[in-house]
């Protein structure tokens, strides 16, 4: 795999985002517009020129804190490194800008999502109730 962590390819992320299984309604275009300020940190993980993973946020919460808003990897390219690469970049990123957190908020049912977190040392701070257990959303934060 020749990987390469690009920065600014909303179509590129978009494109990825349209073929994660587990999104069942991805956000289209104006979403991502109404949302992404000039704090925005938008990245697409390549092989070969072909955008396989995203990583989007911003600066939501005003608060130190950069949200890692959307991103995930095609499932045949998971477990091959893509998303610690995202991740590792937009930490960097964060950091160069002065961001003292990342906060990211995903669902209970995204087991391997929380794994994933947990293993690069985000902590649990808060859940969202809902009456489906499995479509909790849970808030994690790490430290930067």
């Amino acid at each position: 795999m020749e990987l390469q962590i690009v920065s600014g390819d909303l179509e590129g992320a978009m494109k990825v985002s349209k073929q994660i299984p587990e999104f069942e309604s991805p956000y289209a275009l104006n979403e991502y517009e109404s949302r992404l300020d000039e704090s925005a940190l938008i990245l697409t993980a390549e092989n070969c020129e072909e955008p396989v993973g995203f990583k989007v946020g911003y600066d939501r919460f005003k608060d130190g804190s950069f949200y890692s808003w959307m991103g995930g990897v095609l499932p045949d390219y998971r477990q091959s490194g893509v998303a610690s690469a995202l991740a590792d970049v937009q930490e960097e990123w964060a950091k160069e800008k002065g961001f003292t957190s990342i906060k990211l908020k995903t669902r209970n049912k995204h087991e391997a999502m929380i794994a994933f977190a947990i293993d690069r040392g985000f902590d649990i701070t808060e859940p969202e109730p809902n009456k489906d257990i499995r479509e909790m959303r849970i808030w994690m934060e790490k430290k930067l």
